[in-house]
């Protein structure tokens, strides 16, 4: 990766009707995320990459967040090689969470694992 050259965004840039991919893995998807993301977990995203594109429209922005910013900045720099507009949410859901922004989880307590 090119120093520099990745777009991030913080959390605030984020609009609440964005399309957000969580690649987390399962136990920290189920713990908590942002409500109507979609989960695609890193170490399945090449295999599953046909459920982004089913859902993002061609000139569609997709936000890329995991829990801190490293593993989302990964698949953000794929997908912009793939020719996606994709950004990484600096700071991840720790930052989602820490902004006060929505949690869901499959739990009762929505929480970032």
């Amino acid at each position: 990766m090119e120093s520099g050259q990745l777009p991030q965004v913080d959390v605030a840039s984020v609009s609440s009707d964005a399309l957000l991919l969580d690649v987390r893995e399962d136990d920290e998807w189920k713990a908590g995320r942002a409500e109507g993301a979609l989960h695609i977990p890193m170490s399945e995203f090449v295999a599953r990459i046909g459920e982004l594109t089913e859902r993002a429209g061609a000139d569609e922005r997709v936000y890329v967040m995991c829990r801190v910013g490293g593993r989302s900045a990964q698949v953000t720099q794929y997908l912009r090689q793939q020719g996606v507009d994709a950004v990484n949410v600096d700071g991840g859901m720790l930052a989602w969470e820490a902004a006060g922004r929505p949690l869901t989880a499959d739990g009762e307590n929505a929480y970032v694992l």
